[in-house]
C-alpha cells in the first residue's frame, strides 16, 4: 500500500496547515474533534526510534507548540498522542508512517462522555508482583 503521508504536500494540499523542514502540520482526515491535527515527519518512518535527532527535535518541538496554539486559541486542553501498533493493518484509520494528534479537549467533550467515561472502570492500581515482572522485563 502507498503510504498516504508520504505525498501528503502535493496529494491533499488543502489539509496542510504548515510545511517546516523535517515535518508537516495538517488536519487529520477523519478527525475526532474540530481542530485535531497531525504532526507528521516528511521520511518515511513507522517508528520513533528511527527517526534521527534532528527530526526528532523538529517534531516534538512543533508539537508542543501547536499544542499550545491550540490551548491559546481552541480549547482549555490538548491530548498530544502517538500510537504504536503494528499488530493492527493499515486502513482509513491507521497509517504505518509515525504523526503525532494533536487533539484540543474540553471538560465533558464529545468524546469524554461517549467514550472515555467508560475507562474509569479499566484503570487499576499495579500490584507490587506486576511492577517487578514489569521492570525486569523492562530493566
Amino acid at each position: 500500500m502507498e503510504c498516504r503521508f508520504c505525498n501528503i504536500e502535493t496529494a491533499d494540499a488543502q489539509r496542510i496547515l504548515e510545511v517546516r523542514e523535517r515535518c508537516v502540520i495538517m488536519f487529520s482526515n477523519p478527525r475526532l474533534m474540530r481542530g485535531h491535527l497531525l504532526v507528521v515527519p516528511k521520511r518515511h518512518v513507522e517508528h520513533l526510534s528511527e527517526l534521527d535527532s534532528d527530526e526528532r527535535k523538529e517534531l516534538f518541538d512543533t508539537a508542543i507548540e501547536y499544542q499550545e496554539r491550540i490551548k491559546k486559541n481552541i480549547a482549555p486542553g490538548c491530548d498530544l498522542k502517538q500510537h504504536n501498533r503494528p499488530f493492527l493493518p493499515e486502513n482509513d484509520l491507521k497509517v504505518d508512517h509515525v504523526h503525532i494528534h494533536l487533539q484540543p479537549r474540553s471538560f465533558d467533550d464529545e468524546l469524554y462522555t461517549k467514550a472515555q467515561i467508560h475507562e474509569r472502570t479499566l484503570f487499576k492500581s499495579p500490584t507490587e508482583e506486576e511492577i517487578l515482572k514489569i521492570k525486569n522485563l523492562l530493566g
